[in-house]
């Protein structure tokens, strides 16, 4: 941001077809100067004229993306033609924005769309750097945003009507994303402040059957200097995996991995992406345990699949709305081949905690799910990963304190490995030797 952003008033980049919603762009942009901040517009329309001047035209959004705008003028459907349209001017768009942003021009992005528009924002706001205020109002918003939305943090806002001509209550939808964008865009500067730090950032995975060993790592971590950011393992794995390729993270404990399998079965808390991938593109210190990796998941018990509704998955009701359904042997071998190939390829300081007790709380005594045998798991673990690779196992549930104590002290001398005694962080060496030891490695 340039240094003297803060000195002029803040500006919300409105960009999007202008041709087909000009009616419900100018509406916006009253809104959003009546919020005071500027506004520049971008035309994105490939159709027909702008309904009002833009400050960026359409020609010049295709230009950014090596093409003439009549080259894309046309009202075809299809790959040949309105796919490609969409395409190649949200590639256009994505340049243009990195550029205003890069300049200190802009300090939000707002746009309306139905389908095609939302292809053609989403694809060139959702990259833009995290924490810059990105919103668009969208018909899809009330449906999977994922597809939209990837491991951003973009905004989507339901449109709940049609971007089809102003009315009453798309005036209420649409002068409220006004305001909301012009609050962050004025605010943004005060944001960034306030986020800055200079504690190393750990990455913990968690769900909530994870959450009391995940919890008690957290809060000792913090007390040693670090600063901790947990990701849910219903897809936000996806998340963690960007910001370890971003070089967010300093530091990995990788405790809970449900996301792998539920990936390979479809399940509705699929990541979209290869799990603890990024850790082997990196050299910041992990530590990884398979909590809750014996598990995937689907919604309410009718919504199962016929094939995985069967007495060998064990069906456990989470809750009215989240079933929990248990791995094969065969799944719980590759399973463990994945974790052990995962580990062995990433570069940096590594370790691996396995709890014989249970993978979670649904192993605890009274759950369904005691009892379960996962030794094909352990196996494969122990047959697979490097002998290099240090690897302690305990006879105790994964929320067991003494085993959170465990992941705790590998994970620190993985950090004093990779950052020397002489690390900034307060206390480290000490904090390391005051874990003690809950077993020797196997």
């Amino acid at each position: 941001m340039s240094d003297t952003t803060a000195a002029r008033t803040p500006v919300v980049c409105l960009a999007g077809t202008l041709d087909t919603k000009g009616a419900e762009y100018a509406y916006v942009k009253e809104r959003l100067l009546e919020a005071g901040v500027d506004v520049l517009v971008v035309d994105c329309g490939v159709l027909g004229e702008p309904a009002f001047a833009p400050d960026v035209s359409a020609s010049e959004v295709a230009r950014r993306a090596g093409v003439e705008l009549a080259d894309l003028a046309t009202g075809r459907e299809g790959a040949g033609g309105r796919v490609h349209a969409v395409g190649t001017m949200g590639e256009g768009l994505r340049v243009l924005l990195s550029e205003l942003v890069g300049d200190g021009r802009i300090d939000a992005v707002l746009g309306l769309g139905g389908t095609g528009g939302t292809d053609l924002l989403s694809a060139a706001v959702r990259d833009l750097d995290m924490g810059f205020p990105k919103m668009i109002v969208s018909t899809m918003a009330s449906n999977n945003t994922r597809p939209y939305v990837g491991h951003s943090d973009l905004m989507m806002a339901n449109a709940v009507t049609d971007i089809a001509g102003l009315n009453r209550i798309s005036k209420l939808v649409l002068g409220n994303a006004a305001h909301a964008v012009a609050g962050m865009a004025r605010g943004r500067a005060s944001t960034r402040a306030l986020a800055l730090g200079d504690k190393p950032l750990v990455a913990i995975s968690m769900f909530g059957v994870t959450t009391p060993g995940v919890m008690r790592i957290r809060e000792q971590l913090e007390d040693r200097g670090f600063e901790v950011v947990t990701f849910h393992a219903v897809g936000e794995g996806a998340g963690m995996e960007h910001l370890i390729d971003t070089g967010a993270i300093d530091g990995l404990i990788d405790y809970t991995l449900p996301e792998v399998i539920n990936h390979w079965n479809h399940g509705i808390f699929d990541p979209g992406c290869e799990r603890m991938t990024a850790a082997t593109r990196t050299s910041i210190p992990m530590v990884v345990a398979p909590g809750a990796m014996e598990c995937f998941n689907f919604g309410a018990t009718e919504t199962i699949p016929a094939e995985f509704n069967v007495p060998e998955r064990n069906v456990l009701v989470h809750n009215p709305n989240i079933t929990s359904l248990l791995a094969t042997p065969s799944e719980l071998a590759r399973l463990g081949e994945y974790l052990a190939d995962h580990v062995n390829r990433a570069p940096g300081p590594k370790a691996v905690a396995v709890p014989l007790g249970g993978l979670d709380n649904y192993f605890r005594e009274g759950s369904q799910w005691h009892g379960v045998d996962y030794t094909p798991l352990v196996e494969a673990i122990r047959t697979h990963l490097d002998p290099s690779v240090e690897r302690v196992e305990m006879d105790a549930n994964i929320n067991d304190p003494e085993f959170a104590d465990a992941v705790l002290g590998l994970f620190l001398a993985r950090w004093d490995a990779a950052h020397g005694s002489a690390d900034a962080r307060a206390g480290a060496t000490a904090a390391a030797a005051s874990v003690s030891p809950a077993a020797a490695p196997a």
